[in-house]
């Protein structure tokens, strides 16, 4: 397999020479160049009375092939306009000089364009870049934004007002200037982020915001670097962690500025981004599971509605921890249950309901193998499929310690009680794939001590930025349902491309066995985050936490996820339109898991910024066969 490299691009003010510039980066190891579609001072005036001027505004297209124009050359768009002038001719030049560029860009088929975004005023040319993107060809248009305001970067003025200083700090924010920038674009796919690194970096909830925007560059300034002792070019530990973290994201890099190590020559700087890229940390187990699933949207499992196929239980087989920790439990509940000096005499039953094709079968088998524990164990299975693979393997490796039965836990009648069930029933969100149901129609043929594995659960909900998560969605419809389906229907995904804006918090609990003398499964849950930074709120992430027995647990919450575990990847619940939420605001949203004797299905909304309507009345768009 040939080895990954990065991608770096290197940034040009001005090109007298396109031909040696293109030469000279490649030389270097550069991938491609961005250059100035005109020339950066060239300024056209296109109102009465035109100038009488001849020639053309720009170079030729003659003066590269055209399989260098569209994959080697990226476009930059003059830095003198400003459609947002309150100078009605200089917005007017501005508009048609945009018009002439991206024209021309199109033309020659450039793969993208930069668009500097300089200020908070940028209405007018986000809505000349959303009508070329739908009226042209233009690929990808970039938005070219600096990771702090330059202003940031002086001293404030002592005699500022307050309000004045609140306001410039808000319009000052240049993820404010973005947000406003895509929005009116209507987050399409066509408009990507040039985030241009800054000297200083912003705090680590403005980082975390960054890394949840759709980043297709990275610009880094020659002035970023430092000189090691060797004298050869280097980044400062914190700029190289963030751009290792961009790097996750596929993120290109582009390299702007004049050459500060003028004796090592520019292919430097890009040996050195190339060995960062290198040296970065092996993937773990579950980013090598999820290779290729990044931010892809999967509908839930529906395994009680749905027979699960032969490779779906594959999948979920491969994973190294979640059946060694079901091990241990099962190992525990049998020592516990079964005291040393009774352990030849005693047999323990185990129920493994929702065999599948047994891999929790063989773990109670070996726990209680390695424990001494004598048992006999049912396997219970609805999926006509996965019990032909049972009775195989009852017949070549269970020997007589394993009875199979197949059946819907809920309706069959065990001959005995059990003292252990052992169940895989839970999904993402924990019980989205009806493990209360299940449990409670098969818990009356546990014994009244008995112990239930997993016996308790708990889902979690966090507020998450996801722009990209979100289009997605937008992209994805299904004939049969109403417009609105999309946004009502949660999935399964492994997050990526995302901020998580808050931590975590507990939403819905389920315990097993469930002992009340009304068993009520439906829940409501209103819960309150705190925005640290202004951000877009797209939706709210999904996790879940278990304790199997005892002290053994399973989790994919991402503060005490279970290391190496692949089994469930994420639950992601979208809001229709994307809310804007300010700094220091509250989020309240709320939850409800609702119930029928045929259905189960969740309904959500938010009261606090700004109310939200309720998405998925009823079950209308999405909801769970029982």
């Amino acid at each position: 397999m040939a080895e990954q490299r990065v991608s770096c691009g290197r940034g040009f003010f001005c090109v007298p020479d396109l031909a040696a510039a293109l030469k000279n980066a490649t030389n270097g190891g550069f991938d491609f160049i961005c250059v100035p579609i005109c020339h950066p001072r060239y300024r056209r005036e296109f109102l009465d009375p035109v100038p009488n001027r001849s020639g053309a505004f720009t170079r030729s297209d003659l003066v590269l092939p055209s399989q260098d124009w569209n994959s080697l050359i990226v476009g930059k768009i003059s830095p003198w306009l400003d459609l947002d002038s309150t100078n009605e001719i200089v917005k007017k030049n501005s508009e048609l000089a945009l018009h002439q560029e991206l024209c021309y860009s199109v033309h020659l088929s450039l793969p993208a364009v930069l668009v500097p975004l300089k200020s908070y005023n940028c209405v007018n040319l986000a809505q000349h870049i959303n009508t070329s993107i739908h009226d042209t060809h233009v690929q990808q248009v970039w938005a070219h934004v600096p990771m702090r305001s330059p202003e940031d970067e002086c001293d404030r003025h002592l005699f500022e007002e307050e309000e004045e200083i609140k306001r410039s700090k808000y319009e000052k924010d240049p993820w404010e200037w973005w947000n406003l920038f895509r929005t009116v674009c209507a987050n399409s796919r066509k408009i990507g982020l040039a985030l241009e690194i800054s000297t200083e970096l912003p705090s680590e909830e403005e980082l975390v915001r960054w890394c949840g925007e759709p980043v297709k560059a990275a610009i880094l300034p020659t002035s970023l670097f430092l000189t090691n002792k060797k004298g050869f070019p280097v980044l400062p530990r914190a700029h190289q962690a963030l751009v290792k973290r961009l790097f996750r994201l596929n993120t290109q890099l582009i390299l702007t500025g004049v050459n500060k190590h003028k004796d090592k020559g520019v292919g430097f700087y890009y040996q050195y981004l190339a060995h960062l890229y290198q040296t970065q940390p092996e993937l773990d187990n579950v980013s090598q599971f999820a290779k290729g699933y990044e931010d892809y949207l999967q509908c839930p499992l529906q395994p009680l509605m749905d027979n699960l196929e032969s490779q779906t239980y594959e999948i979920f087989e491969r994973d190294p921890v979640k059946y060694s920790q079901y091990q241990k439990a099962v190992h525990k509940a049998l020592v516990d249950r079964v005291p040393e000096d009774k352990k030849d005499s005693v047999v323990t039953v185990v129920m493994v309901v929702g065999a599948g094709r047994g891999p929790l079968v063989r773990a109670s088998l070996t726990a209680a193998e390695e424990s001494g524990r004598k048992v006999r164990v049912y396997a219970v299975e609805k999926n006509p499929n996965a019990v032909v693979t049972l009775e195989t393997l009852k017949e070549e490796e269970w020997s007589g310690d394993v009875t199979v039965v197949s059946s819907d836990m809920r309706e069959w009648n065990s001959p005995e009680k059990a003292d252990i069930l052992v169940s895989e029933l839970l999904g993402s969100f924990g019980d989205n794939e009806l493990s209360p149901e299940c449990l409670d129609g098969a818990q009356r043929f546990l014994k009244d001590d008995g112990i239930s594995i997993p016996c308790e659960y708990t889902s979690f909900l966090a507020p998450v930025s996801a722009a990209k998560l979100h289009y997605e969605v937008s992209q994805s419809s299904d004939t049969g349902k109403g417009p609105l389906a999309p946004f009502e229907t949660p999935y399964v995904v492994r997050l990526h491309n995302v901020a998580v804006i808050s931590p975590p918090q507990p939403c819905f609990v389920f315990v097993h066995p469930n002992r009340a003398d009304r068993i009520d499964n439906s829940r409501v849950k209103s819960l309150e985050f705190e925005a640290k930074t202004s951000f877009s709120l797209h939706g709210f992430a999904g996790y879940f936490e278990t304790v199997l027995y005892k002290d053994v647990t399973l989790s994919i919450r991402p503060e005490t996820h279970s290391e190496g575990m692949f089994s469930w990847f994420p639950f992601y619940f979208p809001i229709k339109e994307p809310q804007y939420v300010t700094a220091g605001s509250t989020i309240t949203c709320h939850f409800w898991r609702k119930c029928t004797p045929k259905k189960v299905w969740y309904e959500w909304c938010m009261s606090k910024p700004a109310p939200v309507p309720l998405h998925n009345p009823g079950g209308r768009s999405y909801l769970i066969g029982l």
